[in-house]
């Protein structure tokens, strides 16, 4: 039977943001508190060089009332996997199970150079992780809760193991075609939580800006580019920002009408929830014109 957690995420439309990174901690929880004003049904958090992704989903929570908050990703490189499972557990207990842990494998870059970790075998590292979360033990009440746990996957070998030993995926950077294929290796049950980048502008040279910005981090990446070319793309378009072709193709843009086809693309491909991640002008601040334009309370959706 499916997490009450996902039943609340199915259908729906949520933010993959770091907006309530751009601000002091204890401000935090209003940049999520907007965000659930505006009706979307998620919002995602990522791990990387700021706060830690239990601290931080516990601030959006308290915030927030109806809105489930998840992590995308936290690195299992951050914490063992016993801390992770507890963490989450307690969450769960004090949100009336409105959060997700997200999982990932992150990149070489960022645990051996970034964390000291040695960067080996991710998706056997991955594996083993799963299977001591699964034997955590805690001593406290909310010990037998089992929070759903979705993994940052895009390979084949990471689809098969969400499907097997997780709730789900949480793929980013990715494709309607990638959602069609994921879906299919995974099958009907693994919940499928997709990213899709958006640029609301109907001005080429601002949206070429935008999506070069935000790509500019991902293209030297290796998990990246391996996925990319299994969906047809090669060395040429992984130029620093991208090429035009991998642009048009990795981050929607246009007017409203436009966005919300690439959306849909998405759940028509298999997609269980889509988390939208609006790329503003300036990307250290929140784009909050832009969020209340493209919200599914301005759509009515």
């Amino acid at each position: 039977m499916e997490h009450q957690t996902l039943s609340m995420l199915r259908g729906t439309v949520g933010l993959w943001a770091f907006a309530h990174e751009t601000v002091a901690a204890s401000e935090s929880g209003e940049v999520a508190a907007f965000a659930e004003s505006l009706g979307f049904g998620g919002y995602w958090i990522p791990e990387a060089s700021g706060r830690e992704a239990l601290v931080n989903a516990g601030l959006l929570l308290s915030a927030t009332s109806t809105m489930v908050v998840g992590t995308a990703i936290a690195s299992i490189w951050a914490r063992d996997a016993m801390a992770a499972m507890n963490g989450a557990r307690t969450l769960a207990a004090v949100s009336n199970d409105r959060f997700v842990l997200g999982l990932g494998v992150s990149h070489k870059p960022l645990v051996q150079d970034m964390r000291g970790h040695l960067y080996d075998k991710p998706r056997q590292a991955m594996e083993r992780y799963l299977d001591a979360m699964e034997t955590a033990p805690m001593s406290s009440p909310e010990g037998g809760g089992h929070p759903p746990i979705l993994l940052a996957a895009l390979g084949p070998a990471m689809l098969r193991l969400s499907a097997t030993k997780a709730s789900g995926a949480i793929p980013y950077l990715v494709t309607p075609e990638h959602t069609s294929f994921a879906r299919e290796l995974m099958g009907p049950d693994a919940f499928l939580v997709v990213e899709q980048a958006v640029a609301l502008t109907e001005d080429q040279g601002d949206f070429r800006d935008r999506a070069a910005n935000h790509l500019q981090r991902y293209t030297g990446l290796p998990n990246y580019f391996r996925n990319w070319k299994r969906l047809g793309f090669s060395d040429e378009d992984f130029v620093p920002g991208g090429s035009h072709r991998l642009q048009d193709a990795l981050v929607a843009h246009g007017d409203e009408g436009a966005i919300w086809t690439r959306v849909d693309e998405h759940f028509a491909a298999g997609a269980d929830h889509v988390c939208i991640q609006i790329l503003g002008k300036d990307p250290m601040s929140m784009p909050r014109d832009d969020w209340t334009r493209i919200s599914p309370g301005a759509i009515g959706r």
